[in-house]
């Protein structure tokens, strides 16, 4: 890695122009914004004037922003609050950085599609939320060889009849109502990844040796997944009106714990289904074809080459050469610590987008942005540093 003492210079200028302007680091926003739309259009662009800006905040920011405690049980669940937290910070965010960066528009019922059931409602995985941790979780619906084994007997039954189990019982009128309006149905274009879901629905431990010890029931679990994500995304578009030719192309998946499999193992698991998933669903030259894994993933990065992904955000002990020479065509977003920026350490975040612009400059295709999710404790003021480091060291032309 290289070290921020390769970078002392730039930092040292950087540091000292942001204390002279009491904590604000010199950008010309205007400007900024300007070469950021050409920017973001084509990372690979090569007239670009600038690396893409990726990190935009979100809405976890507010709590240490506005000095408030954090509530992200009322943050999801109270909507005014939210949009009135959102519209304060935007206040400032559109004084710091220029731009208003978080949603405030209220959500519109009459225009809201109602929910279907998800692959882990398939897979009978409860979602509960887990207040010390902030958020949901899956709980393993299966302990067991033989409770996967009647787990995925019930699945694939389900399969057979899935219009009838996966949309909710008022779906023709509210499709028909909706449709009339100009509503989109939402696509299934989106997954938790394969490894992730298979150990939250059996535990880690519980997959691990499944690969292992019992071939047949690993590969029957591998298939069944692909098999149910196919399905899902061909009824929500043939409920929009689509045929596989029709439908729009493009997936992504979060996959965070893939790092916990050795290459043989993902090989065997976690690689058919998105191999499956993007011949189905990308299979051009020019589809989306996304992978976010922020772990320590990096010895899966031969495989995931194979795939010819079209963009990823890995985790941050994995470098941007590192990913560049197995995925030459992919947009890396990243490789910013997200504890980094959380922390506000201001001299290693500047040094760390020097590591990583001088990594991608030649070959381009970078857009700056942390290695996985922006924390509370991440400030507009550490958004503003990394557009001055970007606008004064992060120059292609």
């Amino acid at each position: 890695m290289t070290s921020i003492t390769t970078f002392q210079r730039e930092i040292d200028w950087l540091t000292a122009e942001t204390r002279r302007r009491d904590g604000l680091a010199p950008v010309d926003l205007e400007r900024f914004w300007a070469d950021q739309a050409i920017a973001e259009a084509d990372p690979f662009g090569l007239n670009i004037p600038q690396v893409p800006l990726g990190i935009l905040m979100s809405g976890e920011c507010v709590y240490d922003e506005l000095g408030i405690p954090e509530d992200y049980w009322r943050y999801e669940q109270d909507e005014p609050w939210r949009l009135e937290l959102h519209r304060v910070y935007n206040d400032r965010a559109e004084q710091i950085v220029g731009r208003r960066l978080l949603d405030e528009t209220p959500s519109d019922p009459q225009r809201t599609w109602p929910k279907p059931k998800t692959l882990a409602d398939l897979f009978e995985a409860e979602q509960i939320w887990v207040p010390g941790t902030w958020s949901w979780w899956l709980q393993e619906s299966a302990h067991t060889e033989d409770e996967l084994a009647a787990l995925l007997d019930r699945v694939e039954a389900r399969l057979d009849n899935l219009r009838a189990f996966l949309l909710p019982d008022n779906w023709d009128e509210e499709n028909a109502r909706l449709t009339a309006l100009g509503v989109d149905l939402p696509r299934y274009r989106g997954q938790r990844g394969p490894v992730t879901f298979a150990t939250s629905i059996f535990g880690v431990e519980n997959l691990i040796f499944l690969i292992m010890d019992n071939e047949a029931l690993a590969a029957r679990f591998r298939d069944t997944i692909l098999r149910a994500m196919i399905a899902i995304a061909d009824l929500l578009d043939a409920e929009a009106g689509d045929t596989p030719e029709t439908a729009p192309h493009g997936f992504g998946f979060a996959d965070d714990n893939c790092y916990l499999l050795t290459p043989e193992m993902y090989e065997f698991f976690g690689f058919p289904i998105l191999q499956g998933i993007f011949n189905r669903f990308s299979p051009d030259p020019g589809d989306a074809r996304y992978q976010h894994s922020d772990s320590a993933m990096a010895h899966l990065l031969p495989l995931l080459g194979r795939l010819n992904l079209s963009g990823v955000n890995f985790g941050p002990t994995v470098m941007v050469d590192e990913i560049r020479e197995h995925l030459p065509h992919a947009v890396i977003y990243g490789q910013l610590a997200p504890f980094t920026f959380s922390r506000n350490e201001e001299e290693q975040i500047v040094a760390e987008f020097l590591r990583d612009f001088a990594h991608a400059r030649a070959q381009r295709g970078l857009v700056f942005a942390t290695a996985g999710s922006i924390n509370n404790g991440s400030r507009l003021t550490g958004m503003r540093l990394i557009m001055s480091a970007i606008q004064h060291f992060g120059r292609y032309a």
